[in-house]
């Protein structure tokens, strides 16, 4: 369950730069600091495998792109999540390489993987949040629903397509992927 633990309201600079002396990581969320709930090693598996699944494609491509698991995005005036993955150009990156690892702008592609206790915050709080940010590529992978929702941005909404079991996933910015829904979730499992 996510914690609300802030009393007055905080501005995006003070979440930066916020350290209770603890190793909690946080959310900022309309400018409450909203502590995160440490991560099943089921949800460290599923995003690991999809880390390395898009370095591999990055990589096979030459893209000036880079992959990072659990870093932020800045996604409002006192907002700031923690995707399990993100996809952003290197661009991106360089001007804040001795900062805080909050991106400041839209990744290409966000990748969500549901537990149960972010069930709401991934399906509504954050699809709407990133919309908002003009984020192009949404994934909400979901091992309790054993499915994957692509969201695809298009005039500020998000046109969404669910895949399950032996279903190949569709992503438009990485469309050479060869995944299906249950190649994905079984590397959440340990064999």
């Amino acid at each position: 369950m996510t914690q609300t633990t802030t009393e007055r309201l905080y501005s995006f600079e003070e979440y930066l730069a916020y350290n209770d002396g603890t190793d909690s990581r946080y959310e900022l969320v309309d400018g409450k600091l909203e502590r995160m709930n440490p991560p099943t090693f089921r949800h460290l598996l599923l995003a690991k495998f999809l880390e390395q699944t898009f370095d591999t494609e990055i990589n096979r491509l030459s893209l000036p792109w880079l992959c990072f698991r659990e870093a932020g995005v800045r996604t409002g005036w006192r907002k700031s999540r923690l995707p399990d993955v993100y996809v952003v150009t290197a661009e991106q990156v360089i001007e804040f390489l001795d900062e805080s690892a909050v991106c400041q702008s839209a990744p290409i592609l966000v990748v969500e993987v549901v537990s149960p206790d972010s069930i709401k915050r991934d399906y509504r709080y954050k699809r709407s949040e990133y919309a908002a940010l003009e984020i192009p590529e949404y994934w909400i992978v979901d091992p309790i629903e054993s499915k994957i929702t692509i969201l695809l941005l298009s005039e500020g909404l998000y046109e969404e397509k669910e895949f399950s079991g032996s279903q190949q996933i569709v992503s438009v910015t990485f469309p050479e992927i060869a995944l299906t829904v249950e190649q994905v979730l079984s590397a959440g499992n340990v064999s």
